[in-house]
């Protein structure tokens, strides 16, 4: 025999735990926003790898140490050290925050004179970078 209960106080504390458990979520949900959306930290030591287009047409494999520095206000300094089968480069870059996760800015190779453009993508402890310049191209994923 199933016996039912009509205690009348039984449905509204189920209404009331149910709102309190969706009011748990959202407020979880807004911490993990706010978290998300806090700015990017691009200071300190990362490495990995990625490839390297040159003019040619031709394409290597690098791996690669970036060490960013904080410049006061949203300005970072990087230097750099890449190594394909066939060289290794030494780089200099200036970057700027352009979005709370994003950098961009300048590089320099002197060794090689070429220049040009780099933007950066912080996600986490990982980033992407892309540099462009000297009619080649490069992109990297680096981790803390």
């Amino acid at each position: 025999m199933h016996h039912l209960n009509l205690n009348p106080f039984g449905r509204a504390d189920s209404i009331a735990a149910a709102a309190l458990a969706a009011l748990l979520i959202a407020a979880g949900s807004l911490a993990t926003v706010a978290a998300t959306t806090a700015p990017a930290d691009l200071e300190g030591a990362w490495s990995g790898g990625g490839k390297i287009h040159y003019p040619s047409g031709e394409t290597e494999s690098a791996r690669c140490r970036a060490r960013f520095t904080k410049r006061g206000g949203s300005g970072y300094s990087m230097t750099a050290v890449c190594a394909t089968p066939s060289a290794r480069v030494e780089q200099t870059a200036t970057l700027s925050r352009s979005g709370p996760n994003r950098f961009a800015g300048d590089f320099q190779n002197s060794e090689y004179g070429i220049s040009g453009s780099i933007h950066i993508t912080v996600n986490g402890n990982s980033l992407s970078a892309s540099l462009n310049g000297g009619g080649g191209s490069a992109s990297f994923s680096l981790s803390r």
